[in-house]
């Protein structure tokens, strides 16, 4: 799951110019991990807290259409981690951890059409 997600970070990232025109080209992989990264632990995480890991995708698209806590906590930190880690910009910081709702959902939906046959 964590290579999807990577690839969705820097899909999405990539499409939005005031972002990665921000991103130093030296850093951008790491940075993408360092997204991925926290996106992946966010979603194993409360996975886990609601001992739920069949519904993942119902619980993303859930989380996404109502603002819920699974999004809030992924985001939660992210800017500040990302200022501090990478020397971002208070509004890059800002400008990626608003991005995290889309790319959720980018990823949600890439899941679901993915998995249509198999269930």
């Amino acid at each position: 799951m964590f290579d999807e997600i990577l690839e969705a970070v820097k899909e999405h990232l990539g499409n939005n110019p005031q972002i990665s025109s921000a991103i130093p080209a030296d850093q951008q992989d790491a940075l993408h991990r360092e997204i991925a990264t926290h996106i992946h632990e966010g979603v194993t995480n409360q996975t886990t807290a609601q001992n739920n890991s069949g519904g993942l995708l119902s619980m993303l698209e859930g989380s996404l259409a109502s603002g819920g806590t699974l999004v809030s906590a992924i985001e939660g930190g992210l800017a500040g981690k990302l200022g501090s880690k990478f020397g971002l910009s208070p509004a890059i910081s800002g400008a990626i951890a608003g991005a995290l709702p889309g790319l959720i959902q980018k990823f949600a939906q890439k899941k679901i059409s993915g998995n249509t046959t198999a269930q």
